[in-house]
């Protein structure tokens, strides 16, 4: 099994079509059953094409994409957090080529109001793998150091909310850095969390932030705050980051995470 974690900082981008065609290349090459986006976003004056989803959502103009280069066996669950950049109604998906048995959809933080820029909220699926049922979610979350929406709270709000029916992945953007001991990393893994990049067989560098980005306004030193973390422990042969420069073009202000995972060793 291939997963992908991408925070796109979608609409904010130069060149922001380039860098969905050629994210689209990617996944069509690499063929990804469960895709985890976060920063996907939509006009709020755009028109509703289905359900919540409008015609400029990042994520159904990155399936139109795909759609172009043949592929089309994608499936979306979407939905919106809060107001961004006062235009955009932003939220996180998940797409998987997989039956899905079950989407999630929950709040996380301790504001509900779509219009306040620290509402956090969870997309998920529980897919169908083989007949083995496996849960996804695509996750971002806020600082270890807000007060008014804190961490630790985001974090228990999520696990108690995750379904514990079947192995669970949650993928995405976590706003903490893995390398700073006793902060928001860790307290992700004192919750039983397993993170896939400690599992892998083969693995880089996991550096996933260069410099300063949004959120990280003073940031000097290079973060790994997007990561694949798993209820339980997976063979995972290889664990990298892509759209870095190295591994395919940069496409946001955030690299990707991909894994691969082995299940029939279980």
């Amino acid at each position: 099994m291939k997963l992908l974690t991408l925070n796109c900082h979608s609409w904010q981008e130069d060149n922001q079509l380039e860098k969905i065609s050629i994210l689209a290349h990617a996944i069509a090459e690499k063929s990804y059953d469960v895709i985890a986006l976060q920063e996907v976003s939509q006009l709020t004056e755009s028109e509703a094409v289905s359900g919540l989803v409008k015609k400029d959502n990042f994520a159904l103009v990155l399936l139109d994409e795909l759609n172009k280069l043949g592929v089309a066996d994608y499936q979306i669950v979407w939905d919106f957090a809060h107001i961004g950049y006062d235009v955009y109604e932003e939220g996180v998906a998940i797409l998987t080529k997989h039956d899905i048995v079950e989407e999630h959809r929950f709040f996380i933080s301790k504001s509900h109001d779509q219009s306040y820029w620290k509402t956090r909220k969870i997309v998920g699926a529980t897919i169908s793998y083989h007949g083995r049922p496996l849960s996804f979610y695509s996750c971002h979350l806020g600082w270890w150091q807000d007060e008014e929406e804190p961490f630790k709270y985001q974090v228990d709000s999520l696990v108690e909310q995750v379904t514990t029916e079947s192995p669970y992945f949650l993928m995405g953007d976590f706003n903490n850095n893995a390398h700073v001991l006793d902060e928001g990393y860790d307290y992700l893994l004192s919750k039983g969390l397993i993170d896939t990049y400690d599992l892998a067989a083969i693995r880089d560098d996991g550096i996933t932030v260069e410099g300063k980005i949004a959120g990280w306004d003073e940031n000097k030193v290079d973060l790994r705050i997007d990561v694949i973390l798993t209820s339980e422990k997976v063979d995972v042969p290889s664990s990298s980051v892509i759209f870095n420069g190295k591994n395919k073009p940069v496409v946001s202000d955030h690299y990707g995470v991909e894994v691969n995972i082995n299940f029939n060793t279980l």
